[in-house]
């Protein structure tokens, strides 16, 4: 009886010995599942990298978005934008007093400058070639409209006060053998006006007609001539 009951305890051992490495195994397996699956070793579910408890955000690994300081209406600098000043308004005949200025005698040349000057207590702008005519008298032109000469035509900005003048040019009558006339007065109009300026002219005779008689002019720069 004894020794049945010794069996018995010593086999119960042995089935206790064989069934303990099946139970490790069995753990094993389970926990490199709960490793696969995100959960621990405890059985607890991880968060991934990149997620939050609630709503999951994949991280997809590029650098945040700079934030815009540029603000409204700011330019972008990668697109430089270049301004430029707006050009003051064209003066009007109204707007100007002319006169002729002092005259500076060339070889074989009379030159006179013809001078513009902003009457007004706003800036305004002059650009090219102003119009002259000598007239009699009675009003009547002597001679052609004097010819242009090949000068580049610029914007002369004149504030309230300031000048600008154009050469006025022809040969000396009594060197060209040209026609000459006494003129009365000089008609000035500013550049892209109708309306003239009257001058009187008091420097003698001008040429008219015949040889040399061309009178020429050049454009309209800052100052007075003088």
């Amino acid at each position: 009886m004894g020794r049945t009951r010794a069996f018995h305890s010593a086999h119960r051992v042995q089935r206790v010995r064989r069934a303990t490495p099946l139970v490790s195994a069995v753990a094993l397996l389970s926990l490199a599942a709960a490793c696969g699956s995100g959960a621990d070793a405890g059985g607890a579910v991880r968060t991934p990298a990149g997620t939050s408890s609630g709503t999951a955000t994949v991280d997809t690994g590029s650098p945040a978005a700079e934030p815009d300081t540029t603000g409204p209406g700011t330019a972008d600098t990668g697109s430089p934008v270049t301004q430029s000043a707006a050009a003051a308004p064209r003066c009007h005949t109204s707007e100007l007093r002319a006169k002729i200025g002092r005259p500076s005698p060339g070889a074989g040349q009379r030159n006179f400058p013809i001078v513009l000057t902003n009457t007004t207590d706003r800036t305004c702008s002059v650009r090219g070639y102003p119009g002259a005519a000598f007239v009699d008298a009675s009003g009547r032109q002597l001679g052609p409209d004097p010819k242009r000469s090949p000068d580049t035509p610029t914007t002369v900005t004149l504030a309230p006060g300031r000048s600008a003048w154009a050469g006025l040019t022809y040969a000396s009558p009594e060197i060209s053998g040209a026609r000459t006339a006494v003129p009365e007065a000089l008609l000035v109009t500013p550049p892209d006006e109708r309306d003239p300026l009257k001058v009187a002219w008091t420097a003698g005779e001008v040429p008219v007609a015949g040889n040399e008689s061309s009178v020429f002019l050049t454009v309209l720069q800052p100052g007075t001539g003088g």
